[in-house]
């Protein structure tokens, strides 16, 4: 069975990672657990109360297929978990790091957006990490952008960004593109 841990904080994104947490544990069978720091209830930025079935310095990297990082305002502030080891141990295990909003602020904390092709919410969101050395590679698009086994999205792509996390893992099928084509309808009519 395919593991999976996303990572949230308090005020995270509620919308960034539920369609690729949904449509993994629902269609195909995927363990999908929830990080918090020191393991502790985090309120969503839409009012959702998520108990956590872990802390983030528990996590075990065995057998870990997938870990997210959710987006949030927390990622900004000084008390945000520093988690830079725990992402290096995991590429240096090909590990898929998916990282949505400011959680693509995080991948380049730890320095692995700096050789990979990579997005976010802007440039200057990345740009004001005093470490990150990836500005070449910047693409500027509205999707999630994969390179390797690390994907990256602006908050506003949830639907790509669970595209291209299910891909990484060699997931593409016509059930999962019918499925996120329903929820991407939307975007096609317009007028």
């Amino acid at each position: 069975m395919p593991r999976a841990i996303t990572i949230l904080t308090e005020q995270f994104a509620d919308w960034e990672t539920g369609l690729f947490n949904a449509s993994a544990r629902l269609y195909y069978g995927f363990d999908t657990r929830f990080a918090t720091p020191q393991g502790k209830p985090v309120l969503s930025s839409g009012g959702m109360l998520v108990t956590p079935q872990l802390a983030i310095d528990d996590i075990d990297l065995d057998g870990l297929d997938v870990l997210l990082l959710c987006g949030g305002p927390a990622w900004q502030g000084a008390g945000a978990p520093d988690i830079k080891a725990l992402l290096r141990e995991a590429q240096r295990r090909q590990v898929v790091l998916a990282g949505i909003c400011d959680g693509t602020r995080v991948l380049a904390q730890a320095g692995l957006l700096d050789h990979v092709r990579h997005t976010s919410n802007s440039a200057d969101n990345l740009a004001s990490i005093d470490t990150y050395a990836g500005a070449a590679l910047y693409q500027d698009v509205p999707h999630a952008v994969a390179d390797g086994r690390v994907i990256t999205a602006p908050g506003t792509a949830p639907v790509t960004f669970t595209a291209a996390v299910l891909a990484s893992l060699g997931i593409a099928d016509d059930g999962l593109k019918n499925y996120l084509a329903l929820h991407a309808a939307e975007h096609g009519r317009q007028g």
